[in-house]
């Protein structure tokens, strides 16, 4: 099992890097050019160009069946789920099979909002429990994976 990190905007870097250093993990950071960081991790790093999607083909090219996806974009989550991996949004929630339709509804009612004109609010900013439910559920959902 490897873990796959969609790494551009993920707030998550070093919970994920504490959580699978101590399961001795496999971790794999996909980041485009525009987004490149380094922290002198031992971990593996795929540089895509930055071209838009470019790090989802990339993803989705490389895992295989019970891989594990720290993405908050619905639709490579879904891509994910579809090939037999597991996907986790940086805010801890886990997709599945039997939330992701709606979420992919309402991302497309929402798009669809937004070329008619209507204005939308962003997403609430990163509080204390989402890094906490995050640590939690992923923990949990690497441990049930591994036993």
């Amino acid at each position: 099992m490897k873990i796959f990190v969609d790494a551009d905007a993920c707030p998550v870097k070093e919970a994920i890097m504490d959580i699978t250093a101590r399961m001795r993990l496999e971790v794999v950071f996909v980041v485009s050019t525009a987004s490149y960081f380094d922290r002198g991790w031992r971990v593996e790093k795929i540089l895509v160009d930055s071209f838009p999607q470019a790090v989802d083909i990339a993803i989705i090219n490389r895992v295989e069946t019970g891989d594990v996806v720290v993405t908050q974009d619905y639709g490579l989550a879904s891509l994910i789920l579809g090939k037999g991996g597991q996907a986790i949004s940086p805010r801890g929630y886990v997709f599945h099979d039997k939330n992701i339709d709606r979420l992919l509804q309402q991302r497309h009612v929402r798009q669809e909002a937004r070329k008619a004109g209507a204005r939308m609010k962003g997403p609430k900013k990163r509080s204390k429990e989402d890094e906490t439910r995050f640590c939690k559920n992923f923990a949990h959902l690497l441990e049930s994976l591994t036993d």
